[in-house]
């Protein structure tokens, strides 16, 4: 539950710091006085988005801090997850820069939104003028029903499975396309890996082939060029190896005579050797290099047929004319593969199904089985409200098609008047009516929520006089499981309060703030009195203030 509110520099609240109890309260106060500005503050700590509007001094940051009572509402696991430490007194703490930045803290931890609005779904329900519309939509219907089935995790394993479900049909019908997509091409596949196949590449076979196509195309020059250089190096007289071995000779009889020449000897003897080696290797080479058409159309049409495939697969070299190959061939294995993964999911999908279609109507069946008890509860307290001929029913009907909620649509059907005929809430129900049916959902829900704590805000709109004193009863009557809290513009809401609240206004230098302080018995009939007499405060409305809070 709510234990203190601290709130800095938001709207017109310039400081405000009050505590709250549990049981009932109400929080009053002229029209403008500041009581939903409250509300505002409130849900800033429960996650909603807010940004430097907020701020009344637009040169300071925004604080409003929260301190809760959390401890028996199963929030333990919530706080491990996302890596904070519990504590049965927690605060949460949101502030707002003047430069638009926004930081929250739970125990001085800092979270994001995400978090916050986690944790605040778990510890205020703020009703407002705008959720008693959601009344009128399917999904809310639903899940009020949901609320009272006997096996809350039904709709959790449902859900589950139809995760499970559509996510295979999704794939399924992706490999379907693919395998489409797949067999419209396969054919210019397969012939487009034959024609490579056929081709019987080698790596780097494009520049080996070129390279030995140029020798062939000037084998004679080159001949013609080694065998002068061999003629010069062994063959004319006088030749350079011949000469070699002279000098050599010459300078080994320099040593023999005293000289110390040696390693010019040894130098002389290894240039020697390395000429014969040299004269050696230009013989055998010019042997082989000799014009050969044959080999040379060869090797053209070779690396035409190269060109052809090179510029056909737009790339540049052999190596990635194979890497196609190889991905074309494994395309064909998978177009193959496809309708055997194909064949699996739809296994998969049909045994989803079933057990789909089981949850599906065993949900059908749990909510189908506690509707005539909410329908009971709702009359009894429509009746507490001040329509005891009101006639409520929930409409439920099996559709054909799973969605992400079951197959079931149900539909809340109202007549406020005696032999009415039930119809759609948003066809018959007026505001004040939608006001009180709303209250009488909210009374139901609090019997099967963990929530500790409920604020109203402005629940008596379009009621007065005895009504109002019975919505009093009722929110009264909630308080004994759970914290509520109530914003009102009537006495007699406000008489049937554990403590009460007034929002009103100060006068500041150069502007006007609001604020909040929780009244003594004395000011409370004051207030109330105030409430009943249109501010003119007598003697008599006192008395009638006195007599509906002891009532």
């Amino acid at each position: 539950m709510l234990l203190h509110l601290s709130v800095d520099n938001f709207i017109l609240i310039r400081h405000l710091d009050i505590g709250f109890d549990d049981g009932f309260s109400v929080i009053t106060g002229e029209t403008g006085a500041g009581k939903s500005i409250l509300v505002g503050a409130l849900g800033l700590i429960l996650g909603q988005r807010a940004d430097t509007m907020v701020l009344h001094d637009k040169e300071k940051k925004c604080i409003v801090e929260g301190v809760f009572r959390i401890e028996g509402y199963g929030l333990e696991p919530l706080f491990t997850e996302n890596d904070l430490d519990f504590d049965p007194v927690t605060t949460i703490r949101r502030e707002i820069t003047p430069q638009g930045k926004s930081r929250a803290f739970v125990n001085d931890t800092p979270v994001n939104l995400s978090i916050l609005n986690q944790l605040g779904d778990r510890l205020v329900d703020i009703h407002s003028q705008n959720q008693t519309l959601e009344l009128n939509e399917a999904a809310f219907q639903l899940a009020l029903v949901d609320s009272y089935v006997a096996k809350p995790g039904l709709l959790n394993d449902y859900c589950g499975l139809f995760s499970r479900f559509t996510k295979a049909q999704r794939e399924l019908n992706g490999l379907v396309e693919r395998q489409e997509k797949a067999t419209a091409d396969r054919e210019f596949q397969h012939y487009l890996l034959d024609e490579l196949e056929t081709a019987s590449l080698r790596e780097n076979e494009q520049e080996e082939a070129e390279a030995e196509l140029v020798v062939l195309t000037n084998a004679e020059e080159i001949k013609t060029r080694l065998y002068s250089v061999i003629n010069l190096l062994n063959e004319f007289e006088p030749n350079m190896i011949g000469q070699l071995a002279e000098i050599r000779q010459l300078v080994d009889q320099a040593v023999h005579l005293g000289a110390t020449l040696e390693p010019v000897s040894e130098r002389l003897e290894t240039c020697h050797i390395e000429l014969k080696d040299m004269a050696a290797e230009l013989t055998a080479y010019a042997s082989h290099v000799h014009f050969d058409p044959q080999r040379i159309e060869e090797l053209t049409t070779r690396t035409d047929l190269i060109y052809h495939l090179l510029q056909k697969h737009k790339v540049q070299s052999v190596g990635e004319l194979l890497a196609i190959k190889d991905q074309l061939s494994l395309n064909l294995e998978n177009i193959e593969t496809l309708q055997s993964q194909i064949d699996e999911l739809k296994s998969e999908i049909s045994q989803l199904e079933k057990q789909l279609i089981r949850a599906a109507h065993e949900l059908s069946e749990s909510r189908k089985g506690v509707i005539p008890f909410i329908e009971k509860e709702m009359v009894k307290t429509l009746a507490d409200l001040g329509m005891p001929a009101a006639v409520f029913t929930i409409g439920h009907e099996v559709n054909g098609e799973f969605t992400k909620s079951g197959i079931d649509k149900v539909t809340f059907l109202f007549s406020a008047n005696k032999g009415g005929q039930p119809r759609e809430l948003r066809k018959v129900a007026s505001g004040g009516e939608l006001s009180r049916l709303m209250l009488a959902v909210k009374s139901l829900v609090v019997r099967r929520s963990m929530l500790p704590t409920i604020l109203f805000d402005e629940i008596d709109s379009g009621v007065s006089g005895e009504i109002a004193g019975r919505i009093g009863s009722i929110l009264h009557k909630m308080s004994a499981t759970v914290q509520v809290i109530a914003i009102t513009h009537l006495p007699q809401i406000a008489g049937k309060c554990k403590t009460h609240y007034l929002a009103y206004k100060e006068e500041g230098e150069k502007s006007t703030f609001s604020s909040l302080k929780q009244l003594s018995p004395e000011d409370r009939i004051t207030e109330i009195a105030r409430m009943l007499s249109d501010d003119m405060i007598t003697e008599t409305a006192k008395a009638a203030a006195r007599e509906l809070i002891r009532n």
